[in-house]
């Protein structure tokens, strides 16, 4: 019981994060681009990225304990070490993710941000692009691990 609800934990943290991924990429964005002008655009995705931030911060934190606490009951009475190599993958995915995230969150919002309080919208353009691109890469490693998991323990053959 106690792993399906870990489970359950993991599962929600990461439909928030990358759901809103690629929500915020592949419709937010573009619809913004298309409807928007720079100044508007750039304040309009200042504010929806600084609430789904928060959100994923929260997501962060959840993947990463529901995923160490399923480790470990997954290795019994070795260590959460002693888990299949697929989960070490996912584990390993993880965690550049999150670092990632990490990036993007203190550095790239950071700058966006500035960026908007000063009407600075050349400097904000750059960059909303660079979160842009690092979300790409992020949104593209979080489908992989989605794919890792529906696969898993038969990923090995298809390699």
């Amino acid at each position: 019981m106690i792993f399906r609800l870990l489970w359950l934990a993991h599962l929600s943290g990461v439909i928030v994060w990358v759901g809103g991924m690629f929500f915020a990429h592949l419709a937010l964005r573009p619809a913004a681009a298309e409807v928007l002008q720079p100044p508007e655009r750039l304040r309009l995705m200042a504010a929806a990225l600084g609430r789904f931030f928060a959100w994923v911060e929260g997501a962060v934190v959840l993947i990463l304990a529901s995923g160490l606490a399923m480790m470990h009951i997954l290795g019994g009475t070795g260590s959460m070490f002693a888990v299949p190599v697929y989960v070490h993958l996912m584990f390993a995915l993880g965690l550049v993710m999150m670092a990632i995230f990490g990036h993007i969150r203190f550095a790239g919002y950071k700058r966006l941000a500035a960026a908007v309080a000063v009407a600075d919208w050349p400097a904000g353009a750059r960059a909303l692009a660079g979160i842009r691109l690092l979300v790409t890469v992020n949104l593209v490693l979080g489908l992989l691990v989605v794919a890792i998991v529906v696969i898993g323990p038969g990923w090995v053959a298809l390699v």
